[in-house]
């Protein structure tokens, strides 16, 4: 069904491929992951054997070069797919940080080695990514991390804990940002590619977080002791993390972006049709004046917001987009997506606070959009300083 509002609208730079794109991972996450939904969330993390699927589909690493086993596109696939991905209902999968982050930071700064060790199993799911900046007491200052690496003879000791860390849980590759020089701030953060085993020593995975949203997604505490990583493991040259991490950041930014307007869609689809089979004071709600201005609104905002998503997608592909546009980007439509989506749900009345509806589990889901990729409140200030 097509969303009030966007009716006729098309992306600028969606082709045919996208399409076609588009409609198999719709008919997966559907047909395929959907329906294991409440067993996912009882079991709080997603299925290996969907991640393995999701790789025989060739719907892993889309932004890969296909030498390294990846699909050979763009942002713009990856972006059709986590679309996809909330438009289904599907929240189990940690698609936005496996694909999305983790194979960009390979991609992007792995020697030739790392890029054949690492980005064939990413994209077929044998292995699971993520990636470790968040510390327990360290939010989103990323120039004040702790977790140290270090160096011994031909290894790294590292030293600290991570948390709110999505994929954690099951994760077999993970990016992990540490101090290599404690003098420095920024400029003394490196990133290691720790290959992650529940038998290694010197880690530990944590619990696997109770969330109050995204229940079927394992978001964990990772803990290191003298956890030995090969000094081959080093993305890129020691000391270069922070600027590393500035560099993909924005793109972090456009993927929560790509879930908050896919989920303002949702969110905008179920209410209109709610609104039209439920009936108050003898007529269905869409005939009461209330009900179809909040629409109206809730349709606007998300028309606006999936144009000026489009144009950092379009601005990211020619290598344009900027920290303060994509900080706007995930303020703005994240801001969006709670206000829409807990607007929605106030048109489904008593309904809309049991989980036997969509839009409840959207509205928990929502709040967290605010937080991740750093703060909503860290994006005011990294668009102040352009001002």
């Amino acid at each position: 069904m097509p969303t009030p509002g966007l009716d006729g609208y098309a992306e600028p730079w969606r082709k045919p491929e996208h399409d076609d794109l588009a409609e198999l991972a719709r008919t997966f996450f559907t047909k395929e992951v959907v329906p294991h939904a409440g067993r996912l969330e009882r079991q709080g993390h997603p299925d290996r054997e969907h991640y393995r699927r999701a790789g025989e589909l060739g719907l892993l690493g889309l932004s890969v070069p296909e030498q390294y086993g990846g699909g050979g596109g763009d942002f713009t696939h990856e972006a059709v797919l986590l679309h996809e991905q909330t438009l289904a209902g599907e929240g189990s999968l940690g698609l936005a940080v496996h694909s999305g982050i983790v194979t960009g930071y390979i991609a992007e700064y792995g020697t030739e080695e790392q890029k054949q060790r690492w980005l064939p199993g990413l994209c077929s799911g044998e292995l699971i990514g993520a990636i470790g900046m968040t510390e327990p007491d360290g939010g989103s200052d990323v120039q004040a991390i702790r977790t140290r690496a270090v160096r011994d003879g031909d290894d790294y000791l590292v030293t600290g804990a991570k948390t709110f860390i999505t994929n954690g849980g099951l994760a077999d590759l993970l990016v992990l940002a540490v101090k290599t020089d404690q003098s420095a701030k920024a400029h003394g953060i490196s990133l290691l590619v720790c290959e992650l085993r529940d038998d290694a020593p010197g880690f530990r995975r944590g619990r696997n977080l109770e969330k109050i949203g995204l229940h079927s997604n394992d978001t964990a505490e990772l803990f290191f002791d003298d956890f030995r990583v090969p000094a081959g493991n080093l993305l890129g040259t020691e000391n270069a993390g922070f600027i590393q991490l500035m560099q993909q950041l924005p793109q972090e930014r456009l993927v929560i972006g790509v879930g908050a307007v896919a989920a303002m869609q949702r969110a905008v689809e179920l209410a209109t049709a709610y609104a039209k089979e439920r009936t108050a004071f003898g007529k269905p709600l869409l005939g009461h004046q209330n009900t179809r201005m909040v629409l109206a609104e809730c349709a606007t905002r998300t028309r606006a917001s999936r144009i000026f998503l489009d144009d950092c997608i379009v601005r990211h592909a020619r290598g344009e987009l900027d920290v303060a546009t994509a900080a706007m980007a995930k303020l703005y439509l994240t801001e969006g997506q709670c206000e829409v989506v807990d607007r929605c749900l106030q048109i489904f009345g008593g309904y809309g606070y049991t989980t036997e509806y969509p839009i409840a589990k959207m509205y928990a889901d929502a709040r967290v959009q605010k937080i991740y990729g750093g703060t909503n409140e860290i994006m005011k200030e990294l668009i102040a300083r352009v001002l």
